[in-house]
């Protein structure tokens, strides 16, 4: 099996698992009891903690909160800063923020979306039109889970709060953190992060939180993670992703490089009568979505899985949706995305894969094409 689908989930890495392991077998107590062991496994727990942020932020402006996932991250935040005026995100959003938004909307608040440039970044001048003296809360994407498309978080968080003081800017990391490189400024109050999209197990994420930022537990319980996050931790998890991000931090540049080399050999390899490429040459490599105007991308989808390649075809948790809308947002017509293939990569594949990829698309692309005619 080729596996090109690793911005839906990533393998987990085997030396993070195996070094991880004896927080499973034999230091498994709990970090909240009183007793030395205890204590013992609330030092890694808090070491793992403070590692995490080391790679993206200064832990003198900055804290970082476990959660579940990066949904949970996401929701979290939204449900506690965007409580008041109006909450403006995008329309390139992941579904975590597309469908919370969609919640908040019910419960009055007024929620604007800003429109996408061709690529799948966020439109600077519609954004910055959204907001006013009442915007709570805004909320940009990193890097866009379907397009790979990168927003300058940085520049975006500081015209807005230009703009308002007062606001609280987050920023949803999932496919930027481990994958390209940046740091928090000190107008990012809450970034997203999330294990199993750098070689992490799933059910572990985090949540980067300005210090002076106020935020509001989801689940409450025995007062886990300073009462914002109720629940046992779970140790084992936590130091698998503080491997797995160590293992990702050390290797970015070199891992780029490779990444973006698999990425260019799709673009110029794909049969251009077939298809169309709709990521940016700016975006993450990790990141290609190409399309197949006129083709059911669903269709091609398990037509290249039987020759043992797995692609995504957008994002991974709406997938079910025969049309994607940050595609058609993008300005695709249906039929451009409807033929919708999200092709995304890891340091792990190698060129012969990549170029087997390559053939077993384009053959089954014209397979299909022949078939329609």
């Amino acid at each position: 099996m080729i596996y090109l689908d690793n911005a839906a989930t990533t393998r987990p890495d085997r030396n993070s698992v195996q070094r991880a392991l004896r927080f499973l077998e034999n230091d498994f107590f709990n970090p909240s009891a009183l007793y030395k062991e205890g204590f013992d496994i609330h030092r890694e727990f808090e070491s793992a903690r403070k590692s995490l942020l080391s790679h993206i932020a200064d832990s003198a402006s900055f804290e970082f909160l476990f959660t579940s996932c990066g949904s949970e991250s996401d929701n979290q935040v939204l449900f506690s800063c965007a409580r008041r005026g109006n909450f403006v995100t995008t329309e390139g959003e992941h579904a975590a923020i597309y469908n919370a938004a969609a919640e908040l909307k019910k419960r009055g608040i007024d929620v604007r979306f800003a429109r996408l440039n061709a690529d799948g970044s966020v439109n600077e001048e519609d954004l910055l039109s959204q907001i006013d003296g009442n915007t709570s809360l805004v909320s940009v994407i990193h890097v866009n889970n379907e397009t790979g498309a990168i927003n300058d978080i940085a520049k975006l968080a500081s015209l807005a709060k230009m703009k308002n003081p007062d606001l609280v800017f987050h920023s949803d990391g999932v496919q930027a953190f481990g994958k390209i490189p940046f740091r928090l400024t000190k107008e990012i109050d809450f970034y997203t992060v999330s294990a199993h999209k750098i070689g992490g197990i799933r059910g572990i994420a985090g949540l980067a939180r300005g210090k002076r930022r106020n935020l509001y537990p989801l689940i409450y319980g025995g007062g886990q993670e300073g009462g914002l996050r109720g629940g046992t931790e779970n140790v084992f998890a936590a130091k698998q992703f503080e491997y797995a991000a160590e293992r990702k931090f050390s290797a970015l540049e070199k891992d780029f490089e490779k990444v973006k080399k698999f990425n260019e050999s799709f673009r110029t390899g794909l049969d251009g009568a077939v298809f169309r490429i709709l990521s940016a040459d700016t975006a993450s490599p990790y990141i290609l979505s190409i399309a197949a105007p006129g083709l059911r991308g669903e269709t091609l989808q398990h037509m290249i899985d039987d020759h043992g390649v797995v692609v995504g075809t957008g994002s991974a948790c709406s997938s079910r949706n025969r049309f994607s809308r940050v595609i058609l947002a993008c300005g695709a017509d249906e039929k451009t995305a409807d033929g919708v293939l999200r092709i995304s990569f890891s340091a792990e594949n190698t060129g012969s894969e990549i170029a087997e990829a390559i053939r077993i698309i384009n053959l089954c692309a014209r397979t299909l094409a022949d078939k329609m005619k």
